[in-house]
């Protein structure tokens, strides 16, 4: 008797999965994901020649209004722009003072040259850049900003390098090497009509345990695998992180890569 032929591994998950996936976690997002430091806010103002404090301001895959929020209380006039069901639901039960509008950077539901800064926070790699580009330029005044930023985990730390490798051989994502190709200059814009600015800035947060691995299960890398296997993982991530950090409270430190471009 012929043996079975072994079964053909799963297909990778496709980009639109992986952006998709968040509207199931959308509340555990908004719980356990990272904020953002008052200082990138200073450089962002810095690097677009204006201060946030009137400006309008329309915040692209806004998902549960993080930076949204921040910008806001910084005095923007800001309009938060999100394509997903669960995530916009989200930021309307969160942020009820703040208006939302469905849609996405690939094609923005905004009129010419109406905003003063258009910001992407963890975003601008889910748009296709030879649409989000286009769009960009269309709806920024001239003298407008884009300004795009990501956190990612710090150089430097032995910990975090070491759980990323982890997370890397669970996943089949080198998620810093993803977000790093995302903030290079000449990849945020393979056109060249956009000419960034780069800034990174360094910050940390403390936080229990539960929340650090609740991050790490907010992503969509990790949204995307079978639950069996997200479980095993935290469980075996859970026993690596308290041999570091025994009282159970994780020092996460970040490096928040920022680009901005000025429109001519």
């Amino acid at each position: 008797m012929t043996a079975s032929p072994p079964p053909a591994p799963a297909p990778e998950p496709t980009h639109a999965a992986r952006a998709h996936s968040f509207n199931a976690a959308a509340a555990q997002y908004a719980a356990n994901r990272p904020s953002y430091p008052p200082a990138l806010f200073d450089a962002v103002e810095e690097l677009a020649g204006r201060p946030l404090t009137g400006a309008r301001v329309a915040d692209v895959g806004a998902g549960t209004g993080i930076a949204t929020a921040l910008l806001h209380e910084r005095g923007a006039q800001v309009l938060a722009v999100e394509p997903g069901d669960g995530m916009a639901a989200q930021f309307c039960g969160t942020h009820p003072g703040i208006p939302i509008v469905r849609g996405n950077g690939n094609a923005l539901p905004l009129a010419d040259a109406c905003v003063d800064l258009l910001t992407y926070a963890q975003a601008w790699h889910w748009t296709d850049t030879a649409r989000s580009v286009p769009e960009a330029l269309r709806v920024l005044r001239p003298g407008g900003a884009l300004a795009l930023w990501w956190n990612t985990d710090a150089h430097g730390v032995e910990w975090s390098a070491e759980q990323g490798r982890r997370i890397a051989r669970f996943s089949g994502v080198d998620i810093p090497a993803e977000k790093g190709r995302a903030a290079r200059t000449d990849l945020a814009d393979p056109s060249g009509r956009l000419r960034f600015a780069r800034r990174e800035v360094r910050w940390s947060r403390r936080v229990p345990l539960d929340t650090h691995l609740a991050n790490i299960g907010s992503h969509s890398f990790f949204l995307v695998r079978p639950e069996e296997e997200r479980a095993a993982f935290l469980a075996e991530e859970r026993d690596h992180l308290l041999k570091v950090f025994p009282e159970g409270t994780v020092e996460e430190t970040y490096d928040v890569l920022l680009l901005v471009a000025v429109r001519p």
